[in-house]
């Protein structure tokens, strides 16, 4: 079969492990041709705009700024991801015959596109829905559902409306996300919505005890310590402030001070983090800048628990990716969120973490005391890379999407 990928995600290659290189990389494995729309915010002329690799295509366009800029300069330009797209489909896959379209959320703009090839090659199409916007933005206050604001509610309100109406499949992340989609969108089929959750390539990145010491001291962090590591987006999802609040309370608490806490990242947030450590100094906490993936992963392999935080205002579940960072890292998780979302839930019951709302700092810190005290954290983390291998292998989501296809003619 030959299958379009749609993303915003800008994959300059398959070979690449993350979330969608790995899932690309299973469909070329079982014999399938891929072409990937990646976009760009900005190419310069002598840039190469398509890259080819063995039975794949990465078509690169450009989308202007959406990343690290202004709301209202990425919501132009995200409104304006759909005609771009379509432009650059038909001019580089025009003799191309697709068989599946493959997008995940976000952008939710990119209806338009994938409805002109669903109706071109009469293509199936699956939706990865990893958010559930423009909900997720309501919810913490970037958007209104009424005044001006509310216009641009209404307006993406009817795009996400579209999307799920051209999808003649949709993928959840959670059982959570299935619940919350029927609800919320009765008219939808229930038998076209499933979870097909996050998934990867499985890669081992613990670390043996030495690597663990000479990457601690190649960052400047104690080898001496407990040490929680947040690796990610520090953006308005992840509710900055409260993280600041969260480590104060933590500074100051006597019980703590063999606990330190890694932050690495970047974001349109990120600098409150950076102003907090300059003003405070606090003693037991390193904020570093986004690192590249591969020393980012075995950075984590040396720490001993993983971080997770999503604003507690949240009515959608969301379900970050991060985790299986993490998992593969053989660490357990302290998920510290709203409590829609059914990721506290996952990480309780099979044992490989703990979880708390993202309410009440002291409650945090309570929490943190215990974990600081837990003797099973080795066992937690191998139980955590036990159930990636479980639940979490991306050729499970391969199987998922494609038991819907079986009848699909090339």
């Amino acid at each position: 079969m030959n299958i379009l990928f749609v993303s915003l995600v800008n994959i300059s290659s398959i070979r690449d492990h993350s979330l969608y290189p790995d899932l690309l990389r299973q469909f070329v494995k079982h014999g399938h041709r891929v072409v990937v729309m990646s976009p760009v915010e900005r190419l310069a002329p002598q840039e190469c705009r398509v890259i080819k690799e063995p039975h794949v295509r990465i078509v690169r366009f450009e989308t202007g700024r959406i990343q690290k800029t202004s709301v209202i300069e990425k919501g132009i330009n995200t409104v304006l991801i759909e005609p771009r797209l379509t432009a650059a489909i038909r001019k580089y896959c025009s003799r191309i015959h697709f068989n599946l379209v493959l997008y995940p959320t976000p952008p939710i703009t990119v209806a338009g596109a994938v409805a002109y090839v669903r109706k071109r090659d009469h293509a199936k199409t699956y939706l990865l829905l990893k958010d559930i916007f423009p909900q997720n933005a309501v919810d913490i206050g970037m958007l209104q559902t009424d005044g001006p604001k509310g216009i641009l509610y209404r307006y993406f309100r009817g795009k996400e409306k579209q999307l799920y109406r051209i999808s003649d499949y949709i993928g959840c992340m959670s059982e959570a996300n299935v619940k919350y989609l029927l609800r919320h969108n009765p008219e939808l089929n229930p038998n076209t919505i499933e979870a097909c959750p996050n998934a990867v390539e499985p890669v081992d990145m613990s670390v043996d005890a030495e690597t663990r010491n000479e990457l601690r001291k190649k960052y400047d962090i104690p080898t001496d310590k407990r040490v929680f590591i947040y690796g990610g987006n520090l953006g308005k999802p992840q509710d900055i402030p409260f993280i600041i609040e969260c480590l104060k309370k933590a500074e100051a608490d006597e019980r703590l001070t063999n606990v330190f806490f890694l932050i690495v990242g970047s974001g349109t947030e990120a600098h409150l983090l950076d102003e907090y450590v300059k003003r405070e100094h606090p003693t037991r906490v390193k904020v570093l800048p986004g690192l590249p993936k591969e020393d980012y992963d075995r950075l984590a392999g040396s720490c001993d628990v993983g971080l997770i935080f999503l604003d507690h205002r949240f009515t959608i579940p969301n379900f970050p990716s991060r985790l299986l960072s993490y998992m593969q890292a053989h660490l357990p998780v302290f998920a510290v969120t709203d409590k829609n979302t059914d990721i506290g839930k996952v990480i309780e019951s099979v044992g490989i973490g703990w979880w708390c709302e993202s309410r009440d700092a002291d409650a945090v810190v309570r929490k943190l005391e215990q974990i600081h005290e837990a003797t099973d954290l080795e066992s937690k983390g191998n139980r955590a890379w036990e159930y990636l291998l479980e639940r979490y292998d991306v050729g499970d989501a391969y199987r998922i999407i494609m038991r819907h296809l079986a009848e699909v003619k090339e």
